[in-house]
């Protein structure tokens, strides 16, 4: 019974491969050159071949290293332009260094050249009005030869000014416009970023939001300033979605709040209170801690009140929150309760889970080929039967499952308020093969723990509670809520699944010992370029509920299985 779905996209691939191997072959025969030699730019102007340099060598690297780093700490910013592939923009970032982020007395050291890349460390002091003070970092550059003139150069990204700078950011030393914040948990007790790692880019957010509501006076900040991003539906409050084709959620194109890097004078911080308990975030962030690539969010389904959020990865997107993922099999508790509620399926009826099914052209099958011969969908649901699903797309409408996630569990219409940026998920409206895959949690379904959590809450309830981390009695703000609650007959029978699911299925040596108010949902989600699949797991134990994903983690069950049920086990 204990098995987790697998989907494999035959039809896809092949047309993959064979617009690959065009491609290839285009490439390998010159683009299309009659006569197969070297042409346009290949050719010098006197018609000899042009020759071919090569990558830089170490004493190239090592030369233009110290050309471009001398003239940057002598100031001189259109000498250090001059030495990198793209002039303007490295004269834009270096003259903004000097008069935004009034940062002078620049001392830059290199460090051991690996290859073409060559560390260094920076020595500056960040100055605004009366006010100064010294300000270190390391940072990196990559030298490469010139397209056009063959000469080696700095290979220009925002990066090599600061490594946590993105395209369109800039540094700024002045009195910040958003006052200081001071967050406490639901208790009074102070969150902050030393203590909690995992709620620094949750602090940035809180402090971008309620910073000039709070009641507190500005700082003297040196800090980065995000270029602007623009909204995208299924978004809410900021966050952005990774781009369709990283379906690994990995990408760091997302919206990131500002983000102070050196305090010059403190202000006077306002208190915000958050639904976060200490003693839960203080369980996540050690959980997540002896785990790579792990992201875990716990909740109130009652409230929506959000307890903890941790992500082994401290660093840049906040996946707990603002993660764009392929949810797998987990996203079987929203397709369940369509089917449930159409009548396509009853819990003890007979259901059809065969080793495979094939529609619009795919061909899907269940992890190992398994099939269950008589059986149910109770069945089908604990072992997580891909087959099962995918049977009956062919009875269903192209927008039946978007308006299911939208009507029912409140997602993917971009309205959550959480009191910080989350992404709130995404259904899109598709038809044949993908619609059948956005059934198992593939296709075009994205989600996070957040997400997940939510609507593993809903299903236990009934009814969708929009996740929050500041209550909207704070500053006003109005919930998202969904159009109808789930119908009473299908609620009952997708709670019973999923407590068969964690008492007798997939999900069920994770949550031993843990009944008896329990219920989870097992799932992998497939990642083209990855060797192993995301591990996905939800559950819920009394009024809690939790979800947690592991990159590249393998079957849920075994990987994030364990963080959600040592989550929920520590209580709030």
């Amino acid at each position: 019974m204990r098995k987790e779905a697998k989907v494999t996209l035959i039809g896809a691939a092949v047309v993959a491969v064979a617009a690959g191997a065009g491609f290839t072959a285009y490439a390998l025969t010159g683009g299309g050159s009659e006569s197969g030699g070297a042409q346009g730019g290949d050719r010098t102007a006197a018609g000899e071949p042009k020759k071919e340099l090569g990558p830089p060598s170490a004493a190239e690297v090592k030369s233009t290293t110290a050309k471009f780093l001398t003239a940057w700490s002598k100031g001189d910013v259109a000498a250090a332009a001059a030495q990198t592939d793209d002039a303007a923009a490295a004269r834009t970032a270096l003259t903004s260094y000097r008069e935004d982020a009034h940062l002078t007395k620049v001392e830059l050291t290199p460090g051991t050249a690996s290859g073409r890349k060559v560390p260094f460390s920076v020595s500056a002091v960040a100055s605004y009005e009366a006010t100064s003070k010294p300000f270190t970092y390391d940072s990196e550059l990559t030298v490469v030869r010139d397209e056009k003139t063959d000469k080696p150069v700095v290979h220009w990204q925002p990066s090599v000014v600061h490594p946590e700078l993105r395209e369109g950011d800039v540094l700024r030393a002045d009195e910040s416009g958003k006052p200081p914040i001071k967050a406490v948990d639901r208790d009074g007790a102070e969150l902050s970023a030393e203590k909690y790692p995992s709620l620094g880019t949750v602090l940035d957010s809180l402090r971008e939001k309620y910073g000039d509501k709070a009641g507190g006076e500005p700082a003297v900040e040196l800090r980065i300033v995000r270029g602007e991003s623009t909204q995208k539906p299924g978004k809410s409050e900021g966050a952005e979605e990774s781009d369709e084709s990283d379906e690994s959620g990995k990408s760091d194109d997302k919206a990131l709040s500002d983000k102070t890097l050196l305090t010059l004078s403190k202000g006077t911080p306002g208190t915000v209170e958050t639904t976060i308990s200490a003693k839960a975030q203080a369980n996540a962030e050690a959980e997540v801690a002896k785990r790579q690539d792990a992201s875990v969010v716990l909740l109130k389904p009652s409230t929506g009140e959000v307890l903890a959020v941790a992500n082994s990865n401290t660093s840049g997107l906040n996946i707990a929150l603002q993660g764009s993922l392929a949810p797998g099999s987990t996203f079987k508790i929203v397709s369940a309760s369509m089917l449930l509620e159409k009548g396509l399926a009853g819990i003890d009826k007979p259901h059809p889970c065969p080793k495979y099914e094939t529609y619009g052209g795919w061909r899907f099958q269940n992890v190992e080929k398994f099939e269950i011969k008589n059986g149910t969908f109770r069945s089908s649901f604990a072992a997580s039967c891909n087959t099962a699903f995918i049977s009956q797309a062919k009875k269903l409408k192209d927008d039946d499952l978007t308006q299911q996630a939208q009507e029912v569990f409140g997602l993917g219409k971009g309205n959550w308020t959480s009191g910080v940026s989350t992404f709130d998920g995404r259904v899109p409206v598709q038809s044949d093969a993908q619609m059948a895959a956005s059934l198992i949690g593939q296709g075009g379904v994205r989600m996070n723990p957040l997400n997940v959590a939510s609507f593993i809450a809903t299903a236990k309830t009934g009814t969708f509670r929009q996740p929050y981390l500041v209550s909207p009695e704070v500053d006003g703000r109005t919930l998202a809520t969904a159009p109808r609650k789930l119908k009473p007959s299908a609620q009952a029978q997708l709670k019973e699944l999923l407590t068969y699911t964690a008492t007798s299925g997939s999900a069920a040596a994770a949550m031993s010992g843990l009944g008896p108010d329990i219920g989870g949902k097992t799932g992998s989600a497939e990642v083209m370029g990855q060797k192993k699949p995301n591990g996905w797991f939800t559950a819920w134990r009394g009024d809690l509920a939790a979800a947690a994903v592991m990159l590249e983690g393998g079957r849920g069950g075994s990987s994030s299985g364990p963080l959600v049920a040592a989550v929920l086990k520590g209580g709030a």
